[in-house]
């Protein structure tokens, strides 16, 4: 069995056990399509390292948000072919959201979100996606692959139409003909000051159950500055919890990931955020009855507020 040192949270055995524990986080150190500045394969063990100096009672919540139980697996080994990855990656999920437990995934690269994807998909017989990212991600192909970091929402189209993309603020030329009608439906950081119903739109996109992929550049730089590609303009703090709570609330979340820190020390703000977040889903989707169910429960689905 894992130390406490070397597990999310540092919880007790007691609220980590792999079998009982209601939460599955699963580790990706994967980059190997990373283009621009790499070291995203450091990042789960970063995030694990700083969540242990995070709070266990939710100060918004009010609540203990590990008691349900945490545990944490093996990592997914990283593979030299991006598509081994993808099946190593779906693989490793497979089991945790058959089980009904929720999979909260730590990356590496957003890449991984793909089969993530896909696994919940097998599970639940459909899924939609809420994507905070400052970037579509939509190309078809980048590099000599269509398992790109650069085109994992183009992957995961292929599995679900039901997409939400959130603080998107990069996209090429070639991603607005190819998708235009996803192109029309982001929600800008842009979009999010003019309308104070942006919440409620993108709940209306997103039919439970729901998976949550967060790549950490979708918050301001200024807020998490530790990314691949940093961009200017992106999403608050405030912002993305409002979005994330708003979602867990209303709708049946089964999964999630946080992808795209690159850990550059001695600063280690971003690591610390994405643990932050990672706890963020696990407090918020304790409000939701089906949110995070027992095994044999998976298919409950929520009300639609």
């Amino acid at each position: 069995m894992a130390s406490t040192t070397d597990t999310f949270l540092a919880v007790e055995p007691a609220e980590s056990d792999r079998a009982s524990a209601r939460y599955a986080v699963l580790p990706v150190p994967y980059e190997g399509t990373a283009t621009y500045m790499k070291g995203t394969a450091s990042a789960p063990a970063a995030i694990i390292e700083a969540s242990h100096h995070v709070e266990l009672f939710d100060e918004e919540m009010k609540c203990e948000f590990s008691l349900p139980g945490v545990a944490t697996l093996p990592p997914v080994a990283p593979a030299g072919d991006p598509a081994v990855q993808m099946s190593r990656v779906k693989g490793a999920a497979l089991p945790i959201v058959r089980s009904g437990r929720f999979l909260l995934a730590l990356g590496g690269e957003h890449s991984i979100t793909a089969p993530l994807v896909e696994a919940c998909a097998a599970a639940y017989g459909s899924i939609s996606v809420l994507q905070i990212d400052a970037h579509a991600d939509l190309r078809d192909s980048y590099l000599g692959t269509k398992h790109s970091h650069a085109c994992v929402m183009r992957r995961v189209l292929e599995t679900t139409p039901n997409i939400c993309q959130v603080g998107i603020r990069s996209y090429s030329q070639e991603e607005q003909l190819a998708c235009p009608e996803r192109a029309a439906a982001f929600i800008t950081p842009r979009a999010i000051a003019r309308d104070m119903s942006w919440v409620d739109r993108a709940i209306r996109m997103l039919p439970a159950p729901v998976y949550i992929t967060v790549d950490v550049d979708g918050l301001d730089p200024s807020i998490a500055p530790g990314v691949g590609t940093p961009e200017p303009g992106g999403l608050t703090w405030q912002q993305v919890l409002k979005l994330l709570r708003g979602v867990c609330a209303r709708r049946q979340v089964v999964a999630a990931d946080v992808v795209e820190a690159r850990p550059i020390p001695p600063n280690h703000v971003t690591e610390f955020v994405a643990a932050r977040l990672a706890c963020k889903i696990i407090a918020y989707t304790q409000q939701h009855p089906s949110s995070a169910p027992e095994s044999g429960d998976r298919r409950q689905t929520a009300t639609t507020n």
